[in-house]
């Protein structure tokens, strides 16, 4: 078999470089860079062929980036090697690539893959004690638009750490959404079909909005939230509008769709002649299985009173789970606590007693009286002279605040106002019992 040659790429070559690809990874080299990622360099970057006759017997494939050049692809058929294939195309490859002024071309190779003699004998040269990391974006450049049209956004992803307490939410959240979401095949051969919408209900205040983010950042899904009032300005009414947001975030690989304070489109339905809000809540209830079509999105509606919610709206088959989000026990208020209190006097303050005073404080409440401590304590310094020299302990300062005291936060602890009353959290318990599903 001779007669091969080197040419550039056309688009018939597809094909030929899709069967290069797969024979890699049947032989059990896994190529570097996915089929995807090959195709689009083949048409956008650089590509070279080897053929024999209309048979394609090999290709490489590369990308620059300012003075940087990639090897996307190295293939050749196992018929084929050994000919001086491979050094033919990385040279034909690198005099394309020349007018980039690359200063240098690397390349990728799987660890198992021992024939490697052509990269030797174009000059590459080995480099040892390298590792090589890869991350995947969850979210690709052509869903930015979509994203930013919605008002949406990607989420940190170490909000899903920083959720202070909150470890039996959290363990709930984490094993009935989180997995079966992140681990979709894995969950398939168990049997379990990945939720497509949730209600998170509990008093207000106590972190329904930051948990729905914090599923959010945990699978590395785009965070779009709705808003009913902002819906409702729009010139096709509040039903129309909500249609249409719904149908914009079909456009999205993955997503996490937020509804805060649903009962306020998703009231019971009564009374004659329909109230306008009925068409809404109609409507709503329409949406609801076509978005649980779609897979890699999450509905997740949150209310303070998920007994104003229509009994049509809670039933089985809209919504996988209906979970409680409740006021922090002491752990959580621990956490809480922990994350508010300046380092700088962490140990002189009381921690304990901070925990013991606010039970019945919701995530929100404690945020505030800490802060509140924390501006008082500044002010008082603020009116006894101290500066910031003196707070870093300049010799002869005669005041050196050290931060807010166990005694400052006790005194805001005293006015703070909570915001779930005794009788909310009963009601709430009750709730738990008669419409929690975890």
């Amino acid at each position: 078999m001779t007669g091969w040659r080197v040419r550039e790429f056309h688009n018939d070559d597809l094909d030929g470089i899709l069967h290069l690809w797969e024979a890699q990874r049947r032989s059990g080299h896994e190529p570097v860079y996915d089929l995807s990622e090959v195709v689009a360099s083949c048409q956008k970057d650089h590509a070279v062929v080897a053929v024999h006759g209309e048979e394609l017997v090999g290709a490489v494939v590369g990308r620059a980036a300012h003075d940087q050049g990639w090897i996307v692809f190295f293939g050749i058929a196992e018929d084929w090697r050994g000919r001086g294939i491979g050094s033919a195309m990385l040279a034909a490859l690198e005099k394309r690539m020349a007018p980039h002024g690359l200063t240098k071309l690397s390349a990728l190779i799987p660890e198992h893959e021992s024939r490697v003699d052509a990269f030797a004998h174009q000059g590459f040269e080995p480099k040892h004690q390298l590792r090589y990391f890869e991350r995947r974006i969850p979210v690709q450049r052509q869903e930015l638009t979509s994203l930013a049209e919605l008002g949406g956004r990607l989420l940190p992803r170490t909000l899903w750490e920083s959720v202070a307490g909150m470890r039996r939410e959290k363990e709930i959240l984490e094993q009935r959404l989180v997995l079966p979401l992140a681990e979709p095949d894995l969950a398939e051969r168990y049997g379990v079909v990945p939720p497509r919408a949730v209600v998170l209900f509990g008093p207000p205040g106590t972190g329904k909005t930051t948990f729905a983010k914090a599923i959010a950042s945990r699978l590395e899904w785009s965070f779009v939230e709705v808003f009913p009032s902002r819906l409702a300005a729009d010139p096709r009414g509040l039903a129309g509008a909500l249609r249409e947001t719904f149908t914009k975030i079909a456009e999205l690989e993955h997503a996490v769709v937020f509804i805060d304070e649903v009962e306020e489109i998703a009231a019971q339905r009564s009374g004659e002649p329909p109230s306008p809000l009925q068409g809404v809540t109609n409507e709503l209830l329409k949406i609801i299985p076509a978005f649980r079509e779609q897979p890699g999105r999450l509905l997740v509606c949150a209310t303070n009173f998920i007994r104003a919610l229509d009994s049509a709206f809670l039933r089985h088959g809209r919504f996988d789970y209906v979970i409680p989000i409740g006021l922090p026990d002491d752990a959580a208020r621990l956490a809480i606590w922990q994350r508010y209190v300046p380092e700088q006097v962490a140990r002189e303050v009381d921690l304990a007693l901070l925990v013991e005073r606010t039970a019945g404080f919701s995530p929100a409440d404690i945020e505030f009286a800490a802060r509140s401590a924390s501006q008082r304590a500044f002010e008082a310094a603020v009116r006894s002279g101290a500066t910031e020299a003196d707070a870093a302990g300049r010799a002869d300062a005669a005041v050196r605040p050290a931060g807010p005291s166990t005694e400052d936060y006790l005194e805001a602890i005293g006015t703070t106002r909570t915001t779930v009353s005794a009788e909310t959290a009963e009601a709430f318990l009750e709730d738990i019992e008669a419409l929690a599903r975890v």
